[in-house]
């Protein structure tokens, strides 16, 4: 039997939920007649189905072939930044890194080079970085890894842990502890038996580099950087300077821009343009872009704009910054109105990367309206595509495009810009909240600028998941902003609808700030319902996280937080929160009480869906009891309550205990019927960690009846689950399948 975990690839839910219960899938609230052989000859290639036939009669069903067993392979990440097609030499650069790789291969002392590029803004570091790694992806099977360290942004600098969480996923963790220590570690084992190439762009400090760097012989890191980054001497860093092109590579770049018979026709005014821009790459890419869209204007207009000022001030001061503002002046001003709104009104927002909704929401405008607008600024050089839907400025472009953002106070100014997307992202993210968890208790959300004629980006729950996914760094940061201004409502608003995003993909280093800062928000705002549902979602958290102690004590302060308002159900949620932390973290003792509390409360009160929940926690301490028909006598109540009120999540999580429960005491043919139904509704909705669970209980019945080649193949595919959702249940079943032999005894 071999099943295979369902992640990304199925729509689905997980279940209702509703905070103040479970997480992991929990709550918040015919033979032929005659054979005839045929033959292939030459140098025929055939792929795919085929059907070769004399004569066919009746329908031919074709099929393709089944997918094999087991988790899809995680893909090799490339995530190199794309190198423009117009490079132009650097040859003497690249082989000098060349040199670098091939002494370290040559030493094999197990080190790991560590590279970096510095130079002046707009020299082309990432561009030269991006070009020397992918002429090499062949050394680095493992993949290439891409962060931006955003040293030199107004949104500060990346955080480790932001950058080790996002290498973690790409190599296929499915879950980022939340405590940077863990995360480096888990760094490390994943990446030491890898060959990686890991490119850490606009670094800002030595510090911010040394938790990011691979582990794995064989493997490479390049820092890119405006400072010298002296720091990294004491890791072994080999240092190389980028400077600015001559003249003659300078030409050569904008003649591939402009075209040569542009250039030949004015030889003069395009040195002057080249000189003009210092030397920078930067400025050249844009100043052949504003020529490249006047195709009859002279390149020595060109050149008299970006003349230096009449005071005789020199056009290049020694970052280059004053000669890349120039050449981006030159750019704006040839823009039309429309992509010139916004290139203002993207300056104004946080995000490091922009999509077509969230443009559209910067002007309160329709979708296919920027679509255009963004196209017209990638062809003016101003903005930069990243991905199939992303785009993105260089950190020089967009301080020019914030500068001249701040100084337009029309329509609110920016300040009304960054609601705006605030609002859409509010919007977007309760849309998707809505779809996911349809039971739990939603709050009210307010709008100071309602989205008006943006579509949802989704249409069914794994759309739904895929974008919360892959916005999860932006929700951050529009959290963090919104703090930052004062703007409580609309933190905790936020938090609250990020619910799913924590629940259903387990980011643990954003969960806790999440709800950290939206408690703190919460309590700002004066919103008590806000305030208990945030305090339960961190210690949800925390609970998922085994820091079972801290989970309680934030449940003991939504306890009384509930009971001084005279919320039963959130009384009892807290209650249930409790009990469960006491149970997982071995004290069952402690835990029945608080259970048996919850369940008196939600019967008084009528939220039976709660009882169900309390009377599962119970079986599963019987169940760790060694008291199978007790425990059975819990979950059969419990899936009676959850199929009652339409949650068939929890329904099915109460069938695959009843089926462990049955197997334990004695009925194995039963309890693994019930464990098999309910892992095909985990498998149908999508919900990993469940089928891995599911799959783990059915390895222990296997192993406990004697058979052991059975039980092997369960635990595996339980394992290979594991590693997509929770480290430590990896490792936790990791070192239960080392501890056993084929066929031997544990």
């Amino acid at each position: 039997m071999r099943r295979a975990c369902a992640v990304h690839n199925r729509a689905g839910r997980t279940g209702p939920a509703d905070r103040g219960a479970w997480v992991d899938g929990e709550t918040r609230g015919g033979a032929p007649h005659e054979t005839q052989r045929n033959s292939i000859e030459g140098q025929a290639r055939i792929s795919g189905a085929v059907v070769q036939a004399q004569q066919v009669h009746g329908g031919v069903h074709v099929y393709p072939p089944a997918p094999p067993p087991g988790p899809a392979p995680v893909p090799v990440p490339r995530q190199l930044p794309p190198v423009p097609g117009h490079f132009v030499n650097r040859r003497r650069e690249l082989a000098a890194l060349d040199a670098v790789l091939s002494r370290h291969m040559a030493q094999d002392a197990g080190a790991i080079p560590l590279i970096v590029v510095n130079g002046p803004a707009g020299v082309g570091k990432t561009t030269f970085a991006a070009r020397w790694l992918g002429g090499r992806a062949a050394d680095f099977p493992g993949g290439q890894l891409y962060a931006d360290l955003r040293g030199h942004t107004a949104e500060g600098a990346a955080a480790p842990g932001e950058v080790l969480g996002r290498f973690l996923r790409a190599l296929g963790a499915g879950s980022v502890p939340a405590d940077l220590a863990e995360q480096m570690s888990e760094w490390r084992s994943r990446s030491a038996e890898l060959k990686v190439a890991v490119l850490l762009d606009n670094a800002l400090s030595a510090a911010q580099i040394r938790p990011l760097l691979p582990a794995g012989p064989g493997s490479v890191a390049v820092v890119t950087s405006r400072r010298r980054l002296t720091g990294l001497n004491l890791d072994g860093a080999d240092f190389h300077r980028l400077e600015v092109f001559d003249a003659a590579d300078g030409v050569e770049l904008l003649r591939l821009g402009i075209g040569a018979d542009r250039v030949a026709g004015e030889p003069a005014a395009t040195r002057r343009v080249v000189d003009l821009c210092g030397g920078l790459p930067l400025a050249v890419r844009l100043a052949s872009a504003r020529l490249a869209s006047r195709p009859r204007q002279p390149v020595a207009a060109l050149a008299a704009a970006l003349a230096p000022d009449a005071d005789g001030l020199a056009a290049l001061d020694v970052e280059g910054e004053t000669t890349v503002s120039k050449a981006l002046d030159a750019s704006y001003s040839v823009l039309g109105q429309d992509a010139a709104l916004l290139y203002r009104r993207l300056g104004q927002l946080p995000l490091a990367t922009f999509d077509v909704p969230a443009a559209a929401a910067a002007c309160a405008r329709p979708p296919h309206w920027a679509d255009d607008r963004l196209d017209e600024l990638v062809e003016a050089n101003l903005l930069e595509m990243v991905g199939p839907e992303g785009f993105r400025f260089h950190d020089l472009v967009r301080v020019h495009a914030r500068t001249l953002g701040a100084a337009d106070t029309a329509d609110g100014g920016p300040g009304t810009t960054l609601r705006r997307v605030c609002d859409w992202y509010l919007h977007t993210t309760t849309a998707a909240e809505a779809r996911l968890t349809p039971a739990q208790l939603h709050l009210p959300r307010d709008y100071v600028h309602p989205p008006q004629g943006l579509p949802v980006p989704f249409a069914d729950d794994l759309g739904a998941t895929r974008w919360l996914d892959a916005h999860r760094l932006d929700l951050m940061t529009l959290l963090r902003t919104a703090a930052d201004r004062g703007w409580h409502a609309y933190a905790w608003q936020l938090a609250d609808a990020m619910w799913p995003l924590v629940l259903r993909l387990r980011h643990y280093d954003l969960w806790i700030e999440a709800y950290d800062i939206g408690l703190a928000a919460a309590r700002a705002d004066g919103h008590e319902r806000a305030v208990r549902q945030m305090l339960t979602s961190g210690a949800i958290g925390l609970n998922a996280m085994r820091r079972y102690d801290a989970a309680v004590a934030r449940y003991e302060d939504a306890r009384v937080a509930a009971r001084d308002a005279g919320d039963i159900r959130d009384e009892g949620q807290a209650l249930l929160g409790i009990g469960r932390s006491h149970r997982e973290a071995g004290r069952p003792a402690e835990a029945r009480p608080y259970l048996e509390q919850a369940i008196a409360l939600w019967e008084a009160c009528g939220y039976v869906r709660g009882t169900g929940l309390a009377r599962t926690v119970l079986g599963e301490a019987a169940l760790a009891a060694g008291e199978p028909v007790r425990a059975a006598a819990y979950f059969a109540r419990a899936r009676q309550t959850h199929l009652a009120v339409d949650d068939p999540h929890d329904a099915a999580r109460n069938l695959a205990f009843l089926g462990r429960a049955k197997a334990m005491g004695g009925e194995q043919a039963a309890g693994v019927a019930h464990m098999e139904e309910a892992l095909g509704v985990f498998t149908a909705s999508g919900a990993t960690h469940w089928q891995a669970r599911t799959l783990e209980m059915l390895g222990d019945s296997a192993y406990e009846r004697g058979d052991h080649p059975a039980a092997a193949e369960l635990h595996s595919q339980a394992l290979a689950c594991y590693e997509l959702t929770n480290p430590d249940d990896a490792n936790r079943l990791r070192q239960l399948l080392a501890t056993r032999t084929p066929g031997g005894p544990e």
